[in-house]
C-alpha cells in the first residue's frame, strides 16, 4: 500500500508514485495500475479505540511487568 497526497499537475490532480516504488515493480510511463482511492479519514479518529482503555489495564501487573515495586 502507498500513502501518498494529491498534487496539482497542470488542470488535472495526480499522484507521484515514488521512484524506488516503481523501480520495484517494474512501473514505467504509459504503464496501466488499478488505484484503489480511499480518502483518509481523520487520524486521531482511526487510532481510537486501537488502544486498550486504561481502565481495563492492571497498573500493578505492568509494574512487576517492568520490574519496578
Amino acid at each position: 500500500m502507498l500513502n501518498a497526497k494529491i498534487k496539482q499537475i497542470g488542470n488535472s490532480v495526480g499522484i507521484i508514485i515514488p521512484k524506488d516504488i516503481a523501480k520495484g515493480m517494474s512501473l514505467k510511463p504509459e504503464t496501466e495500475v488499478v488505484v484503489e482511492i480511499k480518502k483518509k479519514s481523520n487520524v486521531l479518529r482511526e487510532l481510537f479505540g486501537a488502544l486498550p482503555k486504561l481502565k481495563d489495564i492492571d497498573l500493578k501487573e505492568v509494574r512487576k511487568d517492568l520490574g519496578s515495586k
